[in-house]
């Protein structure tokens, strides 16, 4: 991983900003899919894919690349528009999602893009197929292995058993190279995880569970980074990122509302947010000027 200087945070505010204008295009060409969560996820893929990540677009298979694994598949619109930029397959196949015959359906599919690690779509399976990934990695390398796995969750989706399920059998097993990141944005598709089905005390539960846990502002690169470089010098525990987002992020009018979790923006909706990204975009290279 590279030193995380001024002008790379300049240069991740930006390529999250053309994500999160690629995510409002590319659900109005579908007609259907998720808001909310792909925008407030857009700087974690960013520092993912553009910084913490060992992997290669060009030799998406190679041997000893860090695997990523998306547990709330719905929000993949963030994740195909983060490959895409970042150089695995053209930036105007985005335009096909969830179109008959594409490769981008609505939930990740492995058969139709290889370079995915996973199929996702059940919530709550992602942390099981992470876990057996990195158990796997140990027992082929050993505890001083490099190779990371990270798994991407939902605050929602940790009403499902599975989860607690695969989180004992991790804590049990220690599997410190088991990064997993929660989009604690406090919202699910009826409204908000507090009414639904309370989730705090969300860290101590973890911790409970034998889980290292950091806490981070899951806008700040710094953190952001800053959390995967402590997760990586824990030695005895899987590590669990909380990060808290805003839901809808960079778009006021979608901001913190549980409604925009499952539907896309139509035409007047996407000009207007597309018309605040790009002043937004305006503003960030100013501030760096």
């Amino acid at each position: 991983m590279t030193e995380l200087t001024d002008e790379k945070i300049k240069e991740l505010q930006l390529q999250a900003n053309k994500i999160r204008q690629s995510i409002i295009t590319m659900l109005l060409e579908a007609g259907s899919g998720h808001t909310a969560g792909p925008l407030g996820m857009a700087d974690i893929f960013t520092a993912l894919y553009f910084h913490i990540l060992h992997h290669d677009p060009k030799n998406p298979k190679m041997e000893d690349r860090d695997r990523l694994v998306l547990s709330n598949g719905h929000i993949c619109p963030v994740m195909y528009a983060t490959m895409a930029h970042a150089g695995y397959f053209p930036v105007d196949e985005l335009m096909t999602l969830r179109k008959f015959g594409s490769r981008l359906q609505g939930h990740p599919h492995r058969e139709y893009l290889p370079m995915l690690e996973t199929s996702s779509g059940p919530l709550g399976s992602g942390l099981s197929q992470a876990v057996g990934m990195a158990l796997a990695e140990r027992i082929d390398r050993g505890l001083s292995t490099n190779r990371y796995t990270y798994c991407l969750l939902s605050d929602g989706e940790l009403n499902e058993g599975q989860i607690w399920e695969a989180a004992m059998f991790a804590g049990k097993n220690k599997l410190r190279n088991l990064i997993a990141f929660i989009d604690r944005n406090n919202i699910q598709i009826d409204g908000f995880t507090e009414d639904i089905m309370p989730l705090e005390p969300l860290a101590d539960k973890w911790r409970a569970f034998n889980w290292h846990v950091i806490e981070i502002d899951g806008h700040n690169f710094e953190e952001i980074v800053d959390a995967v470089n402590k997760a990586k010098a824990i030695f005895e525990k899987p590590i669990i990122i909380i990060a808290h987002t805003i839901p809808g992020k960079d778009v006021p009018v979608f901001e913190r509302k549980y409604e925009w979790h499952g539907k896309p923006p139509n035409k007047e909706e996407a000009a207007m947010a597309l018309s605040k990204l790009r002043t937004l975009e305006g503003r960030i290279q100013s501030e760096h000027e």
